[in-house]
């Protein structure tokens, strides 16, 4: 059988996965009535609330050309749209011979497009670039086509490169087509064009030793560690004795092929053996992790690993140490976060833990705030609990020995009329406009290059200067001079100065303060963050305060205090607001904001003692 390895690549919401749906359909992978979810590659939970895919997922479709008699294999790889899961994109390319990139009709090539297609075109990848799309009313076709040239040319493509098929598809209607103006029809042009235009496995088979270089890893619960990657030369065949070595070439384990399973459209099927070019799950190595070679006992060197580029965020993750702990999850141990952590840091590349000296507290960095994010909602439903710090940028040096941070390229599309006041809260933010263009829908396409540490907290602060109307992405960009000091939130918080449960005779006079995180009768602790304050400055309160009881009667009845309904902040929210001194206590029920000292005195002693530093 023949055989085609190909990624899939794309900005996000450009119409990736739901296009491997249609592939799926049109290629008899599933039963005519078979009963499918909508974007079957997004499986995980927090990738079907999100409508984003998170993690890169390989899949096969058997097509049998029309007049042909044997069925060729395309092996697909559905990759992550969204910047922060980079890491993710980068060690799947080794895995592939060509790429799709597809590329909305409207929108046209934003930044993650940018990202990915570098490290592809770096590769020496083929790309074919799809149309995505060509059916919106706002579709800008040519115009499309030419900034992929453009972008293609400034990422130094070769000539055979530059000379890309293109098909115009829509992948919500299954159809794709060579002309421009085809608005039905079928994905067998999509097919014809990955079969004649992206290589078959350019590796050996006969007469060489099996290798193999691990790209995804995750576990199942009766076969262990699974380890996902492409067959770089041999043959493997079950029970095969077989080594893992690192990237220096030193052999981590010994053992056995258990089990080898390929990709059959949804599922991994268990086969005999796998050859050199075929996209394989191995198990029955325990300790084997990302970028390590499995290979033939009689192999000594290793295979080459494609660099990943380095995190540039990072946050504390520590023990939930509240008056709370303990009460909603069942997992609250640093040894029990310590072991999740490193588990979290062997399977996806892009993140990095370190151990504090305290042993309660752990250092996490990744790509950006939702990487991040998905991580604690993650940890958060299998019952940990945590209390998470502010993030901070990674700081580097040049080499003169001055300091230098990460900068982001930002993308912004915003209406005219709130076009001024973005530009005014970024230049607040230290981030320099370098270019402002009409962009599809009426809309402004504003171009900055912003400090990451700037745009940390920016995003819900963007949503509401827009009136929710725009649309930001973010890139990293690079390493340079550090910019200074960057003004963080202009607001105070509302500190509870005691322990019990709010009180709407509490809160009532309270809300003329500023606005207020907790409801009545939601339980409260010292040090709690229950609001924010309209001043600057912190303030402690007492939303505990009940009426006082007494003899007197008075001529008509109490007035009846209605309260605003708080405001409840999502996950990354939370993230997004705190400052320094404060911390987000998450729990598998709850997200609560807190002082990282709870203790009033301990708060004092710790600002002077900042002060004084």
């Amino acid at each position: 059988m023949s055989l085609r390895n190909v990624a899939i690549i794309a900005h996000v919401d450009h119409g990736k996965t739901t296009l491997v749906d249609q592939l799926f359909r049109q290629s008899g992978t599933f039963r005519d009535n078979q009963r499918i979810e909508e974007r079957a590659m997004d499986s995980n939970d927090l990738e079907k609330e999100r409508g984003i895919t998170i993690l890169a997922k390989p899949t096969s479709v058997d097509w049998t050309p029309p007049g042909a008699d044997e069925s060729i294999r395309i092996n697909i790889v559905d990759t992550p749209g969204h910047a922060d899961f980079g890491g993710e994109v980068e060690r799947i390319l080794s895995m592939v011979d060509g790429v799709v990139l597809l590329v909305d009709s409207s929108e046209g090539a934003m930044p993650q497009t940018k990202f990915v297609t570098g490290k592809a075109l770096a590769l020496g990848l083929k790309p074919i670039v799809v149309v995505n799309k060509v059916d919106r009313n706002d579709a800008r076709i040519q115009e499309v086509l030419d900034e992929v040239f453009d972008l293609f040319v400034s990422l130094d493509a070769n000539d055979e490169q530059l000379d890309f098929p293109v098909l115009y598809a829509s992948g919500r209607n299954g159809y794709a087509s060579t002309d421009m103006d085809a608005r039905e029809g079928t994905l067998i042009p999509m097919f014809e064009t990955i079969v004649a235009h992206v290589p078959p496995p350019a590796v050996e088979v006969a007469g060489v030793p099996f290798t193999f270089l691990v790209t995804l890893l995750d576990r199942d619960p009766f076969l262990g560690r699974i380890l996902t990657g492409r067959v770089n030369s041999g043959v493997v065949k079950v029970n095969q004795p077989i080594h893992a070595l690192d990237n220096d070439g030193k052999i981590i384990e010994t053992g056995r092929a258990s089990k080898i399973m390929s990709f059959r459209g949804l599922d991994r099927v268990p086969v005999d053996e796998a050859k050199a070019g075929d996209i394989i799950s191995l198990a029955g190595l325990s300790v084997a992790t990302v970028a390590d070679t499995i290979a033939d006992i009689t192999v000594t060197e290793p295979l080459h690993a494609q660099p990943i580029d380095p995190p540039t965020l990072s946050m504390r993750f520590a023990v939930n140490d509240s008056p709370m702990a303990g009460r909603e999850g069942s997992k609250v141990t640093s040894r029990m976060i310590r072991e999740r952590l490193f588990r979290e840091a062997e399977s996806n590349v892009a993140v990095k833990v370190t151990e504090a000296a305290d042993k309660d507290s752990f250092e996490v960095a990744g790509r950006g705030e939702l990487q991040l994010g998905v991580l604690i909602e993650t940890m958060r439903r299998e019952g940990f609990e945590l209390g998470i710090s502010r993030p901070r940028v990674l700081f580097g040096e040049d080499e003169n020995g001055k300091k230098t941070e990460p900068y982001e390229t930002v993308i912004i599309d915003v209406d005219e009329e709130y076009s001024g006041t973005v530009v005014e809260k970024m230049n607040l933010r230290k981030a320099e406009m370098t270019d402002m263009r009409p962009s599809v829908g009426g809309k402004t396409r504003i171009t900055f290059s912003a400090p990451s540490r700037g745009m940390i907290g920016y995003h819900g602060e963007f949503l509401s200067d827009t009136r929710g109307t725009g649309i930001m992405n973010r890139l990293f960009e690079k390493y340079d001079a550090f910019k200074g000091n960057i003004e963080g939130r202009k607001n105070g918080v509302l500190i509870s100065n005691g322990s019990g449960e709010a009180n709407t005779y509490a809160l009532g006079p309270l809300e003329e303060r500023g606005i207020l995180f907790v409801g009545h009768g939601e339980a409260l602790y010292e040090g709690m963050v229950v609001g924010e304050n309209a001043k600057p400055e912190d303030m402690e309160v007492n939303p505990m305060k009940t009426k006082a009881l007494t003899n007197f009667r008075v001529s008509g009845k109490d007035d009846t205090v209605r309260l605003t309904p708080p405001k409840k902040m999502t996950l990354e929210q939370a993230i997004a607001y705190i400052d320094d001194d404060e911390m987000v206590e998450v729990t598998p029920k709850s997200i609560r904001l807190r002082k990282r000292f709870l203790d009033a005195n301990e708060r004092k002693r710790a600002s002077r003692a900042k002060q004084a530093g």
